[in-house]
């Protein structure tokens, strides 16, 4: 063979060689990967494999992504979908071992869109993201960053309630997961305000946006995940694991004094000097309570008759200005100061609402919009402000409404939200019960998603100037878990702030019943460590000891970092003050359990025994509750992996911090081995457990 027909076939053969590679693409660590294609100029996912439990996943479809577009969400005419089949491979921008770009671009609407992949070497997740140009003025929709078939594919959470009226009937389903259930994989958008959602076994993670897009300018989407654990029966517990890594802060025990319960809305600095002083005595001082990270002046601080056009949430003369003689009281206690704020000027920030209006601040019906520019400003100055001197808690009450009345921006579309003009809703006012018909849940939707970005801008530059601020979302928020982003804890949403009922059994049952419906019912994907209940409550005095520790340590078993005492600090006994001091003691030594803390048993409202458990690497907890209140009933419950067992314990010593426990005191206990515990009607009991 002569030479240089030697030379062709080897320049042939590896320009082969080359294509083949080029062709086909792989992103991955030790935990996962992801292969894509290019092949025909289209892109998309070849194979997926979780490594962790050693399953692949073969994507039943080329849709690697899908924009909807139009000329705006306010005109008539008929949306575009366009997925990554109709788009062309251009270039790829980057090729590294973390980080894979490609650019595509479709040349009959004359848009390109980059999409980025990005994997960390030793996490179990990997992101995906869009960055959309197209050259002439177009509105986009929806993006779903990831559109992919699996076969296993499925929806845990899928109530919708995005209603204007209705009692406890406020359920959006925004910004949960999804799981396969065979493969151990969870996905979804990083975004509160994201829809994600399974139609024909296909995954779409995106959201809603509804905002134009100028020619030449470039929007850079929000990441979707896509993780993998070992069991798809604990697909959960690892999505949770994901959350805990990504958010803004760590999960952290935040126990606190709240001035509601005592004052209301008539409470004083030197109102709140007395029980910041009483609570410290008692607890801190007297009963060597660790100091409370904030003492929290509620509802009753801001001036609502004055001018808020200039600066917002301005400080009636029963508070200095800048809360200075406060924030003095409380470092003398080792704590700092809170304060209950609304968003939206609900409950007693309404008052202010018609002047503003007036003002020409965007105000919606009872309250003000959380996407109006000109108030969100001024919103953020204010929370910027108090940040800086020295508010280190916030408590967020009435976002987009509250338990029973949510109300919607339909008329902002010069700053970003759609208007309503393509449907029937002349007349309309943004709380009208017509809006309670699905059909304008889209509609809606864009207010939530314009809303919630305005809030996180906030959060984010809160976070800033303190990292370590703590600040809860309350009233006419919503259950997601990529809230915790950007903030550290969320009403459980649909119960009231009080728990109903005329004995601690009913109390619990109420609002243990509302947790059993949230996460057992509803199944939804939302970390009970993080959750803000509105708990424990002590207002007067009388009760057994024993009544109020089984109370208070139940409601402590929930798991919850956040502990907000509400309390009327002048009605308690030596006798209560004990308690409550050996309650905030045990809540402290068992913190590091609440991580991976859960529910388990039946359901509270028909009389079933349940509790709370929550483990790691050196033991756990459990609590039983029986809430018939005229039957004794024997429990029993499995000390293994579904019961949240960390993997690592085997042999455990059980104790209890209650009395009413001896039959368990000092007893060895196997992993796997199975327990019964039996409870008197109405009766709470607790168990310890130590590696």
């Amino acid at each position: 063979m002569k030479f240089t027909t030697y030379l062709l076939l080897v320049l042939v053969l590896i320009a082969t060689m080359g294509c083949n590679t080029n062709s086909e693409f792989t992103i991955d660590n030790h935990f996962l990967s992801r292969i894509l294609s290019v092949e025909g100029g289209s892109l998309h996912t070849l194979k997926l494999e979780n490594k962790v439990s050693g399953r692949e996943l073969i994507p039943q479809n080329e849709a690697e992504f899908q924009i909807r577009i139009s000329e705006g969400t306010d005109k008539e005419g008929t949306d575009v979908i366009l997925t990554s089949a109709d788009f062309k491979m251009k270039e790829v921008l980057s090729q590294t071992s973390e980080k894979l770009i490609f650019l595509l671009k479709n040349e009959e609407h004359d848009m390109e869109v980059e999409v980025v992949y990005e994997i960390q070497p030793d996490e179990f997740y990997m992101n995906k993201s869009l960055n959309i140009r197209s050259g002439k003025e177009i509105t986009l929709e929806r993006i779903d960053v990831e559109t992919i078939k699996l076969d296993d594919v499925y929806q845990p959470y899928q109530m919708k309630q995005i209603t204007a009226w209705g009692p406890s009937k406020w359920r959006p389903g925004l910004g949960q997961p999804l799981y396969t259930k065979e493969s151990a994989t969870f996905w979804g958008t990083e975004f509160p305000a994201s829809y994600n959602y399974v139609e024909n076994e296909t995954a779409f993670c995106g959201y809603l946006w509804g905002r134009e897009l100028q020619s030449g300018q470039t929007y850079s989407s929000y990441r979707s995940v896509f993780g993998v654990g070992d069991d798809a029966n604990f697909i959960q517990d690892t999505f949770f694991e994901y959350i805990d890594k990504i958010r803004v802060r760590p999960l952290r025990l935040q126990v606190q004094y709240n001035s509601w319960f005592d004052f209301g809305p008539r409470v004083d600095k030197e109102q709140f000097e007395k029980s910041v002083n009483k609570v410290s005595k008692e607890l801190n001082t007297k009963r060597g309570v660790p100091p409370f990270k904030a003492f929290v002046i509620d509802d009753g601080w801001q001036d609502v008759k004055t001018d808020w056009s200039d600066k917002v949430w301005k400080v009636n003369a029963k508070f200095d200005a800048d809360f200075a003689t406060s924030i003095e009281n409380v470092e003398k206690a080792g704590s700092s100061l809170g304060v209950w704020l609304s968003p939206g000027c609900n409950f007693g920030g309404r008052p202010a609402v018609p002047l503003m209006r007036e003002k020409g601040l965007e105000a919606l019906d009872q309250y003000m919009s959380l996407a109006g520019p000109k108030y969100m400003q001024l919103l953020e100055d204010r929370m910027m402000e108090l940040t800086k001197q020295g508010v280190t808690y916030f408590k967020l009450d009435g976002l987009f409404g509250h338990l029973n009345r949510r109300e919607f921006d339909f008329n902002g579309g010069d700053y970003g939200v759609p208007t309503m003009s393509q449907l029937d809703t002349e007349g309309f006012s943004p709380a009208d019960e017509r809006l309670n018909d699905p059909k304008y849940d889209e509609l809606k939707t864009y207010y939530l998603v314009a809303g919630t970005e305005r809030l996180m801008q906030i959060f984010k530059k809160q976070h800033d100037v303190n990292p370590n601020v703590y600040i809860v979302i309350s009233n006419g928020a919503y259950l997601s878990p990529w809230w915790l982003q950007y903030i550290d804890a969320v009403w459980m949403i649909n119960a009231g702030d009080a728990a109903g009922g005329s004995n601690r059994t009913e109390e619990l049952v109420y609002r243990d019943g509302v947790y059993y419906d949230t996460w057992v019912k509803e199944k939804t994907q939302f970390p009970i460590n993080s959750v803000f209940n509105h708990e424990p409550k002590k207002t007067k005095t009388g009760e057994s000891k024993e009544q109020f520790s089984e109370y208070l340590w139940m409601n402590l078993s929930r798991g919850t970092g956040f502990v907000e005492l509400y309390i009327k600090t002048e009605n308690l006994s030596d006798a209560d003050w004990g308690v409550l001091a050996d309650g905030l003691k045990w809540v402290n030594k068992v913190f590091p359990y609440f991580k991976h803390a859960r529910m388990h048993g039946g359901n509270p409202t028909e009389g079933e025994v349940y509790g709370y458990t929550g483990w790691n690497e050196k033991g756990g907890y459990a609590s039983f509750h029986n809430p018939s209140e005229t039957e004794v009933q024997t429990y029993s419950f499995t000390l293994n992996r579904a019961f949240g067992l960390n993997k690592s314990l085997d042999k455990l010593t059980v104790s209890s911090p209650l009395s009413n426990v001896p039959e368990f005191a000092g007893k060895i206990v196997s992993k796997d081995e199975t327990v019964e515990i039996t409870l008197k009607p109405g009766e709470v009991k607790v168990l310890e457990f130590e590696k």
